[in-house]
Order: C-alpha cells, then structure tokens, then sequence
C-alpha cells in the first residue's frame, strides 16, 4: 500500500542522520600511581554516564616484555554493576550485552583502543597475566564520549534542589539515548522503539529541541512498514535499516500520538501530513482485534501482543482498549472525521458498560475481572473514566491489595500523567520525588530501565547484570518538571 513512498521515506530519514557531538573525558579518579602486577585489578571512575569508545595507553617497568600483557576490562553504568557477574547466569536475554571485555598486549609500549561502543561510569581493569619480568604501566585512559544532543540548548532548571537533581539525571538519560537515532539504551538494546520514542520525544520537545532527530526516527518506521502498512515495535539501523519481527499492538498505534505531538512541537505540518496516511492505517489495522458488534477488543493469550508494562500476570485487554481510544483521538486531532470520532465514542461506552466495577469504582480487564494499576491509568488517559470517576479508580487501586502494582519506569510515567490530569498536581510531583528521586539516592547518574523501590536488583530478565541503567523510557521527569504539567493552574 505505501511501498512506493518508502524508497523516499527512507531517502528523507538518511538525510537528518546527525552529526555527533564528541568529547574528549577522562577518569576524575582511580588511575594508579604505580605499575601493576599481575592479578592486581583498579576501577576507574568517570564521574558520570558517558557513551563512547575507550581507549589505553600502556607501557612495561622493569625488564623488556617477554610476555603478552592479558587485561579484562568491564564496563559499568553503575557502581553496583562493579561485582556483579555472568557466573550462572540463565536469563532470556543474551549476555552478549554485557560489557566485558579481554585483550592480549603482545607489544609494549601501545594505544590499545577498544573496538566496541560503551555506555559506562566505570571502567574495571584486572590484570589477570604478566610475566615476571615487567610491571605494567597505565599512562593514559581516555574515551571518545558521542551524542546527537547539544548540552547547550536546555536551559537550567531552577527552584527546588531535588527537582533539580531529578532534572539533571533525566537530562543525562536522555542525552547519551540521542545517538544516530533515539535508542532505547546505549548498553542494551541499542534499537529504536516506538514507545520509547513517543516519550523521548516528548522529553526532547522541552529540553534539546532536536527536531530532526525525532523526524528521522518518525521517517525510519515509515519506510521499514511492512506490504500491508502495519509498523514494527522497533527497528534496526545497522547494517541496513530493518523492521525487527515484532509487533505489539499499542506500540503501532502510538505511531499515531508521536506524529502528532512531533506536530505540535515543531510546526511541522508537511511531515503530518505526508505521514498522515500511515498513521490512520494503524487504527485500519486495528480493527481485526476488535469484535464489531460489541465494540470491544479481544484479549490474546499471546505474549508480548501488547506491551502496557513489564509485569508478566497483568491482563492487557482493557489497557489495549484504552489505549487505542487515547491513539484514535490523536488521529482526529490532525484530522477530524465524524465516523472515528463517533466510533471513540462507542468503544469508550462500550468499555465502561463491560469493565466499570461500580461498588468498587475499578475498572477490571480480562474473563477473570483483574484489578491492576495499570488499567486505572489507561481508564484516565483515554477518558473512559470521566469525572469524579477518574480520580475514584486511581484512589481505589491504592486501596486494592491485589491490584497488579506497576513495575516500570514506563508505565510510572503514564500513572504520573494520569494524577496530572485528574488535578492531582502535588502528589504527582511526589511520585517523582519519591520513585525517580529513589534512584537518584541510589546514585544514579542516568535512570534505569527497571526500578523497584522494594527489590532494587529485580530484573525481567533473570538478573540484573543485563539491565539497562540508562534507558529512555525514563526521562520523562525533564518533560513533566519543565512542560508545565506539574502547574497548579496547567
């Protein structure tokens, strides 16, 4: 359907591939001030999240090298990543990801330069080989620190200290995501997905203002669309541009919002316009999900058919409900058609007729009626909670034990947004303070993928060495504090 525009899409996306920003860093402590033996081991402390190539420069104390120098070289977002290791490790995700790294030195002095990109604070080196005869000296250790963002365009947040804080580390996340595109993270996936792009782009709106870089991005799903229009919930750019083999439901759709706030935040309107069509085909799309004569969708056994959160036992059926309610009128926002707008309508009466729970003033989700957060935030988003009833669903999941809690960074951003547009402007602040604020106790210099207050370590995965401690889906404390959002009288 849209295949003779895609050579072009794809045309216009090469074209605002940027041009990266680099920077020249080094460790702020921990170089030795002595040559090292074997099996001793340093820990090299950038001061801050950077994303780039590392680099050493070695020489030999004593005799005339008779050995090749054997390192292994970690790299650590955090401090807590410095012990932790692959021994047992039985995770689905690759431990690829992992940083580590060895290296045989056969000739001394050398520039020994790391071939693979990194995102790090830390560096840990340890000398597992050298021979008796020498010492091994670190002269030099320095990286080439990369990002599409310009640290000179956001102006400084003023006002509160932990505000301030918060800013500062969200800022940083998204900084070092913005690369050739928006990753999702610079250690792990190094991919660009589309709802981590929606609130990337949000953050960006307010902050580096990198239009074109939202713009390439919008323009790569465009052209990697498959024959029938449907788009893909991330891509790969290297070695050629590629649609991944997965589709999520509400990850097409938010096609449609990213276009539209893109719109809206840039001016835009040719780029709204030329990807209008392919936007409006995600809702086309849609519709074999829906049963027609109950204006409801049907719920997937499926895993990973939606995406919402993390949290494997959440049924996802009313939030893929709301959600493609919240996509449809970011569609007829850019273009009013009164059959779209008619059909919100019905899927919004339909789901509070079939979901309300009115003695408990919950919406449920699934054959089995599951309480979860999750679905309370997507009822206010999507307006199928109105009124009195918006603010009583977010209030009576607090109260409800068994309630599905929300596990993401991700989904807290759409809990925040929801206190924002019930009026609850003061406790959303303090959702920041207390869960993004957390992690900037624990020392975060970006924020992470995951965050459990209660279980710090908690990983998806089966262990957090494979979690992404700067991850883009985080960011958004920059939009809220900077937006006006969290204003009493927005």
């Amino acid at each position: 359907m849209f295949e003779e525009k895609k050579a072009e899409w794809l045309r216009i996306a090469e074209s605002l591939k940027p041009a990266l920003h680099r920077e020249t860093v080094r460790p702020v402590s921990g170089m030795p001030d002595h040559a090292l033996t074997e099996n001793e081991s340093i820990v090299l402390d950038f001061g801050t999240h950077f994303v780039g190539h590392f680099t050493l420069k070695l020489s030999a104390q004593g005799s005339h090298p008779d050995a090749p120098a054997w390192l292994a070289v970690k790299f650590c977002e955090n401090a807590r990543e410095l012990n932790e290791t692959l021994d047992g490790y039985t995770g689905w995700i690759s431990k690829g990801w992992v940083q580590q790294e060895q290296a045989h030195i056969d000739v001394l002095p050398a520039a020994v330069s790391f071939p693979r990109r990194y995102a790090f604070r830390f560096v840990k080196i340890d000398v597992l080989a050298l021979s008796s005869k020498y010492r091994l000296v670190i002269e030099e250790a320095s990286a080439q620190a990369v990002t599409a963002a310009d640290d000179r365009v956001p102006a400084p947040l003023t006002g509160d200290q932990r505000d301030i804080a918060i800013d500062r580390v969200a800022l940083r996340t998204l900084r070092n995501c913005m690369q050739d595109f928006f990753e999702d993270g610079p250690k792990r996936d190094r991919r660009l997905w589309l709802g981590d792009l929606r609130l990337q782009a949000l953050t960006n709106s307010v902050t580096y203002r990198h239009f074109d870089l939202v713009k390439r991005c919008l323009y790569l799903f465009a052209a990697t669309a498959d024959r029938d229009g449907r788009i893909a919930a991330c891509l790969f750019t290297e070695p050629a541009v590629e649609a991944d083999d997965t589709y999520m439901f509400d990850y097409s759709l938010f096609f449609i919002q990213t276009l539209s706030q893109y719109v809206q935040a840039s001016g835009d309107r040719a780029t709204g316009s030329d990807l209008l069509p392919l936007a409006l085909r995600q809702l086309a799309l849609a519709e074999a999900q829906f049963d027609p004569e109950a204006q409801l969708i049907r719920d997937s056994g499926r895993l990973g058919w939606c995406f919402v959160d993390w949290a494997l036992p959440l049924n996802k059926q009313f939030c893929a409900q709301a959600i493609w309610i919240a996509c449809a009128q970011a569609a007829y926002e850019m273009q009013a058609d009164p059959a779209l707008k008619e059909k919100i309508r019905l899927r919004r009466e339909a789901a509070r007729k079939h979901w309300y729970d009115p003695a408990r003033r919950l919406f449920v989700s699934g054959a089995q009626r599951q309480v979860s957060w999750a679905s309370q935030v997507w009822a206010v988003l999507s307006g199928i909670a109105e009124g009195a009833d918006a603010a009583a669903c977010l209030d009576a999941a607090a109260a409800c034990p068994e309630a599905i809690p929300m596990v993401t960074p991700y989904m807290m951003h759409h809990y925040v947004e929801a206190l924002c547009r019930v009026g609850r402007k003061a406790q959303a602040r303090q959702v920041i303070r207390t869960y993004w604020g957390g992690m900037v106790d624990q020392g975060a210099d970006t924020f992470w993928e995951l965050y459990n207050p209660d279980n710090p370590d908690e990983s998806p995965y089966g262990s957090p060495v494979v979690n992404s401690f700067c991850h883009a889906w985080s960011c958004t404390p920059a939009w809220f504090l900077r937006s006006g959002m969290l204003e009493e009288n927005a």
